[in-house]
């Protein structure tokens, strides 16, 4: 009996996250899927609607780099930050997307930063601002803490000469902490 709870439970940890992921992957896949139906009443075969929201966001990626349609983005993204609310909403979503792609990455630096002294005791983190010169604390770094099993964290300025930087994949970094320390930095 002890044997087949053992290899239950050996299935479980095997089957479960293979399924919640696929399950994810494919609602997603049929939410995009769905969006040109959906706003254009058209009807098209199963996944065309994916591959003409993947063809066009390209496409806009591609606009968007060349030296003829880049003034006309600027001018849109400047009128968008003139708007109190959109702004609020547009550039935290542009900034939270631009700190994992694109050529600004922010969470690339991982550093190990003491919290407290009288214990010893170090928190994982990512470095997101090298220089706070802007708020007068030129001895200073932000540093960016992801909670595990959320997707959150918390923002510290903290003294340099508490910072490490620590020497691993920041993909790893961050899979360690968000797994609460159980996966990842292999």
């Amino acid at each position: 009996m002890k044997r087949f709870i053992k290899y239950f439970l050996q299935g479980l940890l095997f089957f479960i996250p293979l399924v919640v992921t696929l399950y994810i992957i494919l609602v997603v896949i049929q939410w995009v899927d769905n969006l040109i139906p959906n706003v254009f009443d058209v009807k098209l075969l199963p996944g065309m609607g994916l591959l003409i929201v993947l063809g066009v966001i390209t496409f806009i990626g591609y606009l968007a780099s060349t030296l003829i349609a880049k003034p006309a983005f600027t001018f849109f993204e400047n009128h968008v930050y003139k708007l109190p609310i959109i702004n609020l909403i547009y550039s935290s979503i542009k900034d939270v997307l631009g700190a994992f792609v694109g050529e600004k990455k922010k969470f690339n630096q991982p550093v190990l930063v003491k919290v407290n002294k009288e214990f010893d005791i170090y928190r994982l983190g990512f470095i997101t601002q090298k220089e706070m010169k802007h708020l007068e604390l030129s001895e200073k770094v932000a540093v960016y803490f992801p909670h595990s099993y959320n997707i959150s964290g918390n923002l510290y300025i903290v003294p340099k000469e508490h910072v490490q930087v620590f020497d691993a994949p920041p993909s790893e970094v961050m899979k360690f902490i968000v797994s609460g320390g159980v996966s990842g930095l292999n």
